[in-house]
């Protein structure tokens, strides 16, 4: 089967400095996946980018609610929030990408994460669906019907945006190499491509490209 041609797009999720080794929240072996992603890129002719990008009262943020942790639970949106260290900050070195992702042939970036009251983890929409970053009208408006889908965090951004895309009504592919899982839970990672498998979700890994 030709994997690759005119109708497929490469979708890198916040493969950002704050997700690396050394940021604020880091993924193990997050800086792993960039040479990965840097090949897989030669491989496409449309490439799209996703990009954390809060502003500092974000409320998914520990810090904006006194008293509280990261890793501890409140409402938000009207949905159950996880609380996150401060990251990917607008402007912040923490929310450039990676220094060593070569970003030269990409086509587009969406930025996701900007509304303050409410978290987004798809690239496609945040996470009460209330909002639209035109990832998915961009891509049909391309003439793109498969998806390959890579970046950090598998357990988390990547997950969802995966999910999104499959249910926009492309043919999604994980690739399974180039991304990591942050695994607050130890199978965190596992279980996210056992959901993503059921989804009808493709899990490859870029030497079978």
């Amino acid at each position: 089967m030709e994997w690759i041609n005119d109708h497929t797009a490469l979708l890198i999720v916040d493969v950002q400095n704050d997700f690396i080794p050394g940021g604020a929240l880091a993924v193990t072996g997050g800086d792993r996946v960039v040479p990965i992603i840097n090949e897989l890129q030669k491989k496409f002719r449309h490439v799209i980018a996703t990009q954390d990008f809060h502003p500092a009262n974000h409320g998914s943020f520990a810090s904006n609610h006194p008293g509280k942790l990261p890793g501890e639970f409140i409402e938000l949106a009207g949905l159950t929030q996880i609380l996150w260290p401060v990251h990917c900050v607008q402007s912040s070195r923490g929310a450039d990408f990676h220094p060593d992702l070569n970003q030269s042939q990409w086509k587009a970036i969406f930025q996701k994460g900007k509304n303050p009251d409410v978290d987004s983890y798809s690239g496609f929409f945040d996470n009460a669906r209330r909002g639209d970053t035109g990832l998915g009208d961009y891509l049909k408006s391309n003439g793109i019907t498969r998806v390959f889908v890579c970046g950090l965090a598998l357990d988390y951004c990547v997950k969802f945006t995966a999910l999104d895309a499959k249910n926009f009504g492309f043919e999604t592919i994980l690739i399974a190499d180039a991304t990591r899982a942050v695994n607050l839970q130890p199978s965190d990672g596992e279980a996210a491509i056992k959901e993503m498998k059921a989804a009808g979700i493709k899990v490859l890994t870029s030497n079978e490209l």
